[in-house]
């Protein structure tokens, strides 16, 4: 059966997915390409090669009808229910992307799980099918991207491995499997470490502008075949990949260049065991001046949050238990940001964005396109799984920290051993717009999947943009108008954003200047703010598209 679907999804599209002709090399020679300034996010595909229309979502729609016929398994997929992607969607997203976004990004960052989940007893998963899909999807990215010269850099998921959330040490099975499905987007140069831990860095502008994709499983919590980057545990893969990572970005800044960090699951203290969570924060501030951003997707619900420098101190008192919703959790900690741009200091944050899926499990299918800054002008602003996770800070009392590193239980963690010099700089291009700078980025949905049939197509509408609709179009009065960067195109609009006449929009609820950290603060400080209700309703509509935490 598995077999039958998956060679239906390989001949969609007369012949789509054959390999591109060349493995690109880190080291070639690579023609300039002229750039867009934009590039595209894509997470969570999830396809299941099992998936049924008319049936049941009670069964994660693969068998047996429901008892209400509005309950039936959409052709396209079903919204709000824990059913995964049938190959219509993921074939129709990925033709929709070809189609209106291919000529039009100029690299793609691709954060991970290509396989269903692991939902159904009566279908258990196995690594071949696991292989299979991620292959079947690997192989379309490359027709769609690659051989146009578009990097594409995928990240591991933690359904993307057998059994789902547990990877152990590499080199193993599954980092060598990958790393064939892969061959086409990891560098040449990457392969022996690839090998060891599946993470590398690409990069997507050479000499100007790289992705690293980390294996987040080897910090993730649920992955119990791993030790926690324990401080006296070196050869830890979670160590041994951030040790990894220390001298990328090292490399990175001493070659003038800057960097996007990618993987799957975001690095936050519900999320990763506490030591790796501390070595994530450390370099995350340290290399705060190299580091455009921090992209992820698996939580399923758009948002955004901080890592900050109060996360390496060390704070007494027990942590609050009490589990609160994400959203509420959100709000908690954005009302603990200082109450000023003045009283704060941009050197002790970084801006960690999360993307919803394609897959409309529990919610509906998105992507997510970022600009950035390819012209080098800009203003100089102010440089201002299954069981629920507690995704706050420890706040309380910090104490001496001098004096507890000689004490148990600090004297051996890593907060007590990273003492190195902060690369903060109010003038790089995550604190002020220049060159390379992220200036906002469009999210697009299906708000009405059930509407596909066999006869109409679904349709991906914008949902909303991070930036002010004036920025859509050049003004006139700038002297501007032949060289403007236009952050999307114009065809890729609704209708009425394509004039240049507008100046407020549904589509554009924050109206950030731009993605600096000093942008990201200063929303995060009015989300806090109880005052700004409307603003907050934005904000959990777009977690959870209007129905409630997955």
């Amino acid at each position: 059966m598995f077999t039958q679907a998956l060679l239906f999804v390989l001949a969609l599209g007369d012949g789509v997915l054959s390999f591109p002709a060349q493995i690109p090399l880190q080291a070639q020679v690579i023609k300039p390409r002229k750039l867009h300034g934009r590039f595209l996010q894509i997470s969570d595909m999830h396809p299941d090669p099992y998936y049924k229309v008319h049936t049941s979502p009670d069964s994660a729609c693969h068998r047996k009808k429901p008892s209400k016929i509005l309950n039936l398994a959409g052709r396209y997929g079903t919204s709000y229910t824990e059913c995964d992607s049938p190959f219509e969607l993921t074939n129709f997203t990925l033709d929709f992307l070809e189609e209106k976004w291919a000529s039009e990004i100029d690299f793609v960052v691709w954060t991970g799980d290509n396989a269903r989940h692991d939902n159904d007893r009566n279908l258990p998963r196995t690594p071949a099918e696991i292989y299979d899909l991620n292959r079947a999807i690997a192989k379309k990215m490359e027709k769609i991207f690659t051989k146009k010269g578009i990097p594409v850099v995928p990240s591991l998921g933690n359904n993307d491995v057998w059994p789902h959330n547990i990877l152990k040490p590499g080199p193993n099975d599954i980092t060598t499997e990958f790393a064939s499905i892969w061959k086409t987007f990891i560098p040449f140069p990457d392969l022996q470490v690839f090998y060891r831990g599946a993470y590398y860095s690409v990069d997507v502008i050479p000499g100007q502008v790289a992705v690293i994709s980390l294996n987040t499983m080897y910090f993730y919590d649920s992955n119990k075949a791993v030790g926690g980057c324990g401080f006296l545990d070196p050869n830890d893969p979670g160590n041994l990949q951030f040790d990894w990572l220390e001298v990328q970005l090292k490399t990175i800044r001493y070659r003038g260049m800057h960097v996007w960090i990618s993987g799957h699951v975001p690095p936050s203290p519900g999320n990763y065991f506490p030591e790796c969570y501390v070595r994530y924060v450390e370099l995350a501030l340290r290399f705060q001046d190299t580091i455009l951003g921090h992209i992820f997707g698996h939580m399923n619900s758009d948002h955004v949050f901080f890592v900050e420098a109060i996360d390496l101190q060390l704070v007494e008192g027990p942590h609050n238990s009490t589990y609160m919703d994400l959203y509420d959790t959100l709000l908690v900690e954005f009302d603990a940001l200082p109450k000023s741009a003045k009283a704060t200091n941009m050197d002790d944050y970084a801006v960690i964005n999360v993307a919803p899926p394609v897959v409309p499990n529990p919610y509906v299918p998105t992507f997510r396109v970022f600009s950035y800054n390819i012209s080098g002008a800009g203003h100089d602003g102010d440089p201002t799984e299954q069981k629920k996770r507690k995704h706050g800070h420890h706040r309380g009392d910090h104490g001496n920290k001098a004096a507890k590193c000689k004490t148990e239980p600090y004297r051996n963690t890593w907060k007590c051993h990273l003492n190195e010099s902060w690369y903060s700089d109010p003038h790089s291009p995550s604190r002020t717009n220049r060159l390379w700078t992220p200036l906002g980025y469009a999210q697009y949905y299906i708000p009405h999947l059930e509407a596909g049939d066999k006869t109409h197509e679904p349709s991906f509408e914008l949902e909303y943009l991070t930036f002010p609709v004036e920025r859509l179009h050049p003004d006139p009065l700038d002297g501007m108008m032949g060289d403007f960067q236009y952050p999307l195109p114009l065809h890729n609009l609704p209708r009425v954003l394509r004039q240049g006449n507008v100046s407020e929009s549904k589509y554009s609820p924050y109206e950030l200047p731009d993605l600096t950290i000093g942008s990201w603060v200063d929303l995060g400080r009015r989300l806090g703010d109880a005052k700004h209700e409307k603003l907050r309703r934005r904000f959990r509509k777009y977690m959870y598209f209007g129905g409630e935490e997955g």
